[in-house]
C-alpha cells in the first residue's frame, strides 16, 4: 500500500536545461516525444510513461554506439518525470527503479539530478522498511568455506601444482614500485585491507540489503560471457542476493554481478550510486604508482563456481578480495599468441581456449605453457600487470573489487 509524499523531488539541472534539451530532441525529429515530455512536466503520469517508452525505442533501434546522444538524455528526462510522479504518490520502489534505469541507460547531462533524487528516494525507502517498522536485523554471514581436495577436481588441469604467485605482508609502496610495478610481476599483498569497513560489513547480507537492496543492477546469467546461453538481466540488488543464496544450495543457473561499476560510474553505463558501499572501501596507495589516474572501480559478486574466462585487461589492476575466496591463474603478456585470442575486435582480449575443458587438437601446446596461480584469500589483494592473461573462479560466495589505473603516459586512454 502506497502513501502520498508531500515533498517533491528536486531536479534543478532538468529545470534549467529542459528547453534546450527539448529543442535538440525536436531537431532529431522527436516532436511527439517533446509533446509528451512537456505534458509530463506538468504532472501527466501517462505522458511521462509514454515519453519513456518512446525514448526506450530510440535506444534500441540499432547498435548502442549508433544511438544519437540526445536520445539518451531524452530517456533520462522521461525517467525523472516518471520517478517524480511515483515519488509524489508514495510509490518509492517504482520511483527508484525509474531513476536507476535513467542512470544505466541515460545520458550524462542529467546525472546530478538522477543521483540526488536516488539519494532522496533510497533514504525514504530505508526509513520506511528498516526504521519505521522497527525491524531488528540480525547479522547474516553467508559465505561458506570449501574443501581444497574437492575444489581441485573442478579447477583447470595442473592447478596449484606449478609456480604460485608470491605473497608479501603489508608491502610498502616503495617495495611495490621497485619489486613489482617496474618489472610488471604479479604479487599478493596481505594485511593491507584490515582498516576497510567492508571486510566486516560485506559479510553481512542484511547490511547489503539495507544499504542497496532496492537498487536496480545489471547482472550476468550463465557460465560466462563467451557461452551461447549467457545473458544479462536488470534486477534489484535484493533479488540478486536471494539468487546467490539459491545458487549456494543449487548449481542450476549462475547469476553474477560482474565488472559492474557499483560505486562510481562516469562513462555510458557508468554511474555514481550506492555511495554508502563506496565509503566501506579505500583506494589502495599502490593504485597511484606511475603517476597516472584511477580508470574504474569494478565490483565482482557471485556464488561459488562463477568463472571469468581467460582474458587480459589494458590497465594496472589491484583485485581486492573482500568476501570469500577465488582461484586465479595468470599467464604473462608475452604468451598472447600462444593463448589464441579471438579474432573479433570485441573479444580480442579474450582467449578462445576454455581452460576448464582444453581442446588439445584445436589448441596444441596450451597445456604446456608456463603460468602462475593462487588462491586469493579473504582480505588479500592481487596485483595483475597490464595485458597479463587471467582466469578466475570463485571458490565460495565472493565479493571482490578491482581497481584499474593507468600510468601518466597513457592516462588519456578511454576507460
Amino acid at each position: 500500500m502506497s502513501t502520498t509524499s508531500s515533498a517533491a523531488l528536486k531536479t534543478p539541472v532538468l529545470d534549467s536545461y529542459l528547453p534546450s534539451l527539448l529543442n535538440q530532441i525536436s531537431e532529431q525529429g522527436g516532436y511527439i516525444f517533446v509533446s509528451m515530455a512537456t505534458q509530463a512536466a506538468s504532472g501527466d503520469t501517462h505522458a511521462a510513461e509514454a515519453a519513456k517508452e518512446m525514448a526506450w525505442e530510440q535506444l534500441h533501434c540499432g547498435p548502442w554506439h549508433s544511438v544519437v546522444p540526445i536520445w539518451r538524455d531524452a530517456y533520462s528526462i522521461a525517467c525523472l518525470h516518471v520517478a517524480k510522479n511515483h515519488y509524489t504518490s508514495g510509490e518509492f520502489k517504482l520511483a527508484l527503479r525509474a531513476l536507476d534505469m535513467g542512470l544505466i541507460m541515460g545520458g550524462l547531462t542529467l546525472r546530478d539530478d538522477l543521483n540526488s533524487c536516488i539519494e532522496e528516494v533510497n533514504s525514504a525507502l530505508r526509513r520506511k522498511y528498516f526504521i519505521d517498522n522497527g525491524e531488528e536485523r540480525r547479522k547474516g554471514e553467508w559465505c561458506n568455506d570449501y574443501e581444497l581436495m574437492e575444489v581441485l577436481e573442478l579447477l583447470p588441469v595442473k592447478s596449484l601444482s606449478c609456480k604460485t604467485v608470491g605473497k608479501k605482508r603489508s608491502l610498502s609502496l616503495e617495495g611495490f614500485l621497485q619489486e613489482h610495478f617496474a618489472s610488471g610481476s604479479p604479487v599478493i599483498i596481505s594485511d593491507s585491507m584490515t582498516h576497510w569497513p567492508a571486510t566486516d560489513r560485506w559479510n553481512d547480507m542484511n547490511y547489503l540489503k539495507k544499504i542497496a537492496g532496492f537498487r536496480t543492477v545489471p547482472v550476468e546469467v550463465g557460465k560466462n560471457y563467451l557461452c551461447a546461453d549467457w545473458k544479462q538481466e536488470l534486477i534489484t540488488f535484493s533479488e540478486f542476493l536471494e539468487r546467490i543464496q539459491s545458487n549456494n544450495r543449487s548449481s542450476a543457473e549462475t547469476t553474477y554481478l560482474a565488472q559492474h561499476q557499483l560505486f562510481d560510474q562516469a562513462c555510458i553505463l557508468l554511474y555514481k550510486w550506492i555511495k554508502e558501499l563506496k565509503q566501506d572501501i579505500v583506494i589502495p596507495d599502490y593504485c597511484f604508482a606511475g603517476g597516472g589516474e584511477i580508470r574504474s572501480l569494478n565490483a565482482w559478486f557471485g556464488p561459488p563456481g562463477t568463472v571469468t574466462p581467460l582474458h587480459h585487461d589494458p590497465h594496472h589492476n589491484i583485485l581486492a578480495q573482500v568476501v570469500g575466496k577465488k582461484y586465479i591463474r595468470l599467464y604473462p603478456a608475452s604468451l598472447s599468441e600462444e593463448l589464441y585470442p579471438h579474432t573479433e575486435s570485441m573479444l580480442s582480449n579474450s582467449s578462445q581456449v576454455d581452460l576448464d575443458n582444453i581442446d588439445e587438437k584445436e589448441f596444441p601446446g596450451v597445456s604446456n605453457l608456463e603460468f602462475v596461480d593462487c588462491i586469493l584469500e579473504e582480505g588479500e589483494m592481487l596485483y595483475i600487470p597490464p595485458k597479463w592473461w587471467h582466469y578466475v573462479r570463485s571458490l565460495t560466495t565472493s565479493f571482490s573489487v578491482s581497481f584499474w589505473w593507468s600510468e601518466a603516459t597513457n592516462s588519456a586512454e578511454d576507460c
